[in-house]
């Protein structure tokens, strides 16, 4: 009855929110979640045609396979195993094709591979959308693209080149932590800082120093320094405090059992936001399964 969500800050790829009133064992669930079972879309197939470079065929399929691709998964189908061929309903392909060439108009005493060369460097703009069976109609206004264009895959020389065909499925992380759509999900129990009596002058200073930077500020009151908590969210809980012995006794440390502090990064292959709703999403239907067995064995 008293849970509740508060969203605290929201910014490009990163959201915090607080969970108020669970028990650990649903936030480590929610966080699982996010990690292993809400799906995007990843490298799962390398067709190579041609790699001259210095990168082997495999190294070059594992680091095309960790470029996070902007596609909703949502709008895909999870592809059938043993299915060879993919479809326009649960596979994207992608096409990298570059060549390293000199460049004629470079000056003779440059040493700068910029100006020496052109396409040495092979980077995840390079790779280009091609459209399975019907995907340009299905899919008009679609910008299937790496999140990144500035992610480095591989280095070239003149004459060296590299020519691959990328097929991309709908997995989750809980099959390869390509498929996760989150660089970090993690959560911390809301600390509770205590001053058991006050603490002025010197002292207040000593303290606010022990703490993180915003959690403990010091007012002036009748030409006094008095420390007070101003916001114990920012506190890291690294115990410096204790070290001081005018001080160990006069301050009590606590977490707040029940109020969780989320910390969510995507890798931009779908807003933050979006990644939680989907999280929730997925527990509810576990939630729901479980309650379906329940209702089974009891028929029984």
């Amino acid at each position: 009855q008293a849970f509740r969500v508060d969203v605290i800050r929201e910014e490009d790829d990163t959201l915090e929110f607080d969970m108020v009133g669970i028990d650990a064992a649903i936030a480590n669930a929610f966080r699982r979640i996010l990690l292993a079972e809400v799906p995007t879309m990843a490298v799962e197939k390398v067709f190579v045609y041609n790699n001259t470079s210095i990168v082997q065929d495999e190294i070059l399929a594992h680091r095309l396979g960790l470029i996070p691709i902007r596609a909703d998964p949502r709008l895909f189908e999870y592809r059938n195993q043993g299915d060879q061929e993919g479809t326009e309903i649960d596979t994207l392909q992608f096409q990298l094709k570059i060549k390293c060439k000199r460049n004629p108009q470079a000056a003779k005493e440059s040493s700068d591979p910029d100006e020496l060369y052109f396409n040495h460097k092979v980077y995840s703009k390079h790779m280009t959308w091609v459209p399975l069976g019907n995907q340009t109609d299905l899919f008009p206004d679609a910008d299937f693209r790496p999140v990144h264009d500035d992610i480095l895959i591989a280095l070239l020389r003149p004459g060296q080149e590299i020519d691959v065909l990328m097929h991309c499925v709908k997995g989750i992380g809980k099959d390869h932590a390509k498929f996760s759509p989150v660089a970090t999900a993690s959560y911390r129990l809301l600390p509770d800082i205590t001053l058991l009596q006050p603490i002025e002058d010197e002292a207040a200073e000593t303290l606010q120093k022990c703490f993180s930077p915003g959690v403990i500020e010091i007012q002036n009151i009748n030409g006094k320094k008095v420390a007070r908590v101003a916001n114990a969210r920012l506190d890291t809980f690294s115990r410096e405090v204790f070290r001081h012995e005018g001080l160990k006794n006069l301050v009590r440390l606590a977490r707040v059992r029940n109020h969780y502090i989320f910390s969510v990064e995507s890798t931009g292959i779908l807003p933050p936001d979006v990644l939680v709703s989907e999280a929730i999403k997925i527990l509810m239907g576990k939630c729901q399964r479980f309650l379906n067995e329940l209702d089974s064995v009891s028929m029984e």
